[in-house]
Formats: structure tokens, C-alpha cells, sequence
């Protein structure tokens, strides 16, 4: 990653870019793309809400919805005891296109995860978005060294952020298809999804859904912050985290440049008192009981849409962000244990049904053909622990008082037959 662009190894994202000149040059000749953008959205979103209503949900695999992403260079050797003690079975790993150096060190390490599915977010530098060359090299070698290890590849990441070094959505269009056409000449079998716009700026998703460009995606990944609304159930704009969803779901299914999956591939929560490895300002972040709560609804809520085919919590070992603080030794966070448990729970569950009233959130699901009920309410509350209820804590503790407390922190019902 060469200057401007200069990367953050704390919080694992570029600094912004503090050229002002060089950004005003570089926006002024995306204005062609900027305007495509523009009328892009002004035609599909109206349309997308509209037809929002009539989309059928499908039937998601949930071994393979919860997913984590894991740095394979940030102590591998614990990462590994990590996610087979979450008992995982979907990671997600990023490599960078600057560091095509280290790419046998990542092959050694996907060879200890052959028996996991493996998404690879394969994310791009200023160098290789204008040079397109050097990217089908870079890419041949990823798909050359890789093969049979990696399932599905992520073309590119946060391309609505000019500091990740795409100034338009044309430019992105250029680089997917590259990747595409490189695939159909000689990988047939490597899967491509893309878009990767971040944040509810689907305006950026609509042009990349409706475009002239010659190629099509293997699904849609996005990543889908709501860190800075607050709570998961909050609004931004009318819109909740579950029609969020519906809508890009909406726009998935009309697209005729892609199959009908969909991918979180990134989110998360900051952690409060983490600078500088906390991505945002101290504003937006959580103190770690609350982060564990916020995880396991965002979750539940994407689980119970059955429109999202995986969410991958961005990451494993992170202090700032992640489950564990590697910090001074290897720490889990409370959100650890939360994702275990969920893990346990749910990896095996059939969704039945959500019912939300006056903020008191209901799921239900079958698992193993026992119901189970996962509780939780935006204003605390109490329900009576009934004779015929099993009851565990978001983290897996059985409770046994007579009367259940209900509140942030989602509440595991089974009802015993």
C-alpha cells in the first residue's frame, strides 16, 4: 500500500486520506460513475421498496450462517484452538493484494482449516485497482495456490470508501470483471461474490446490481455496520437492521447479474477504553456486556430474516473489536462465550417464527425437534419460569429462578415436551 494510503495495523483498516487535493482531482474524474450512481438509485431503490413485501424468504443452512473472520498472521497458533473450541465450521480470511508476499504463509495456514468452509476477502490497494494487469497476476497466483482450499472468494471490500482506493463504482465494475473473466478462462470452479459496499449506502449497491459491465456474481456480500445507530434494533432512516435486510435482499433477487445469495462478510460492535485499536471514535463504543448483547441480536435478527446466507463477525482476535484482547496474552472478552453458546444452540436450528410487541422480541425455532425460545426486551422485564421451560443465560448458565428477568441480554427458553 504505497502513500497516500496508509494502513492502520491497530484497528486493521486505512488511515483516511489527508490529501484534500488529491481527493478533489480524483472525485472530479469519477463524476461520469458518480452520476450513473445517481440515477441508478433514483430508478431501483423506489422499485426495490416497492416489490420488498413480495420477496420470499428461503431456507438457510445454519451450520454455515455463522461465520467468523480470523487474521491469519495475528497468532495463528491460538487462532486454531480458538475456533475449534467455538466449534465453527465457516471462517472468513482476509488477504491484502500488498502483501502478495505472504501468500504461501496463508496456504499453510488454510491447509490446518481444509475441513471448514473458507471465505477469502481478497482486498485490493490503489496499485491494483488502476492496474488491472497486475491484478489478473496477482490473482492468478491466489487462485493457482489456493485452489481446493478456499470456497468462495470476496472481490474487493468497502469500495464506497475512497481510502480502500476505489474513487467510483465504475472502477469497481473494472475490477470485478477482471477477477470474472479470469475465472471462466481458468478457475471454472471458483466461486466470486462482490459489491462489498459498507453501511446502508445502497445507492452504491444499486449500481453495482444494474450495470452494463459483462459479468455476474456468485452472491452479494456487504458489509452491514449498524454500530453507530446504537442498539441493533434501532432506525436509520425508517429502516431497522431486519429491513435493511429486505431491502438489499429486494435488490438481490431483482438483479439479473446475480445468484440469489447474500452475505454479511463484516460487522461488529467497538469496545469501549480500546484506543487506538477501537475503529471509531470512544462516541460509538460499548462496554463488553453490552458488545456480547448487540452480537447475538444482530445475529438473531439476521437469522430470522432467511434471506442472509452467512454473517461473519469481524473478528476472532481483535482488543478493539473482536473476541478476544491479545493484547498483553490471549483474553476472551465475554462476547467469546456468547458465541459459543449461540454456536451450540443454534448451528442445528430450523427458524420458525419472530414475533416482536412494544419492543419484546420472540424467536422461535426447532431444534432437534424440541422448541426453543430465545427472549430478549429493549425495556427490562420479568416472565415466569413455567415447570415445563428449560432456561440458560446468553451465555449458556442454566437458570432456575422463579421468575426470568428479561432484558438486553437474550434469554434460551426450551420448552420440554
Amino acid at each position: 500500500m504505497n502513500k497516500p494510503y496508509i494502513w492502520d495495523k491497530y484497528s486493521d483498516q486505512p488511515y483516511p486520506l489527508k490529501d484534500k487535493t488529491y481527493k478533489k482531482i480524483m472525485r472530479k474524474r469519477a463524476l461520469p460513475s458518480l452520476l450513473k450512481t445517481f440515477f441508478a438509485a433514483l430508478i431501483i431503490l423506489p422499485i426495490s421498496l416497492v416489490a420488498t413485501p413480495f420477496i420470499k424468504r428461503k431456507k438457510i443452512d445454519s451450520k454455515n450462517f455463522f461465520c467468523i473472520g480470523i487474521d491469519y498472521q495475528r497468532e495463528p497458533k491460538h487462532t486454531l484452538e480458538l475456533v475449534n473450541e467455538l466449534g465453527i465450521q465457516h471462517i472468513l480470511v482476509r488477504l491484502k493484494l500488498w502483501e502478495m508476499d505472504s501468500i504461501d504463509e496463508l496456504k499453510k495456514f488454510l491447509l490446518a482449516y481444509k475441513d471448514k468452509k473458507v471465505t477469502l476477502k481478497i482486498m485490493q490497494d490503489r496499485e491494483n485497482v488502476v492496474d488491472l494487469k497486475l491484478f489478473k497476476k496477482n490473482l492468478n497466483v491466489i487462485f493457482t495456490k489456493l485452489n481446493g482450499l478456499v470456497d468462495i472468494y470476496e472481490i474487493g471490500s468497502t469500495i464506497n470508501r475512497a481510502k480502500w482506493g476505489f474513487f467510483s463504482i465504475d472502477e469497481y465494475n473494472n475490477f470485478f470483471k477482471t477477477a470474472y473473466d479470469l475465472r471462466n478462462q481458468s478457475f471454472p470452479n471458483a466461486q466470486l461474490i462482490g459489491s462489498g459496499v459498507i453501511d446502508f449506502e445502497y445507492h452504491f449497491t444499486a449500481h453495482t446490481l444494474f450495470n452494463k459491465f459483462k459479468y455476474k456474481y456468485d452472491g452479494i456480500s456487504s458489509l452491514l455496520y449498524v454500530d453507530r445507530r446504537g442498539v441493533p434494533e434501532n432506525t436509520q432512516l425508517g429502516f431497522s437492521l431486519s429491513d435493511k435486510i429486505a431491502l438489499l435482499s429486494t435488490m438481490v433477487w431483482l438483479s439479473p447479474k446475480t445468484n440469489q445469495n447474500l452475505y454479511i462478510t463484516e460487522t461488529n460492535w467497538p469496545i469501549q477504553n480500546t484506543a487506538p485499536y477501537a475503529p471509531t471514535s470512544e462516541k460509538e463504543c460499548v462496554d463488553l456486556q453490552t458488545y456480547a448483547d448487540y452480537m447475538l441480536r444482530y445475529y438473531l435478527l439476521s437469522f430470522a430474516s432467511q434471506q442472509v446466507d452467512s454473517v461473519s463477525w469481524h473478528q476472532l482476535i481483535a482488543p478493539g473489536y473482536g473476541l478476544i484482547d491479545n493484547r498483553d496474552s490471549i483474553k476472551k472478552y465475554p462476547a467469546f462465550q456468547t458465541y459459543k453458546t449461540m454456536y451450540k444452540y443454534l448451528h442445528n436450528a430450523q427458524f420458525l417464527r419472530l414475533d416482536i410487541k412494544r419492543g419484546y422480541y420472540i424467536l422461535q425455532f426447532l431444534v432437534k425437534n424440541i422448541l426453543l425460545q430465545v427472549h430478549w426486551a429493549l425495556k427490562p422485564t420479568t416472565l415466569k419460569n413455567e415447570d415445563f421451560f428449560e432456561v440458560y443465560s446468553r451465555d449458556g448458565d442454566i437458570i432456575t429462578d422463579e421468575n426470568l428477568k428479561i432484558g438486553s441480554s437474550p434469554t434460551y427458553i426450551f420448552i420440554k415436551n
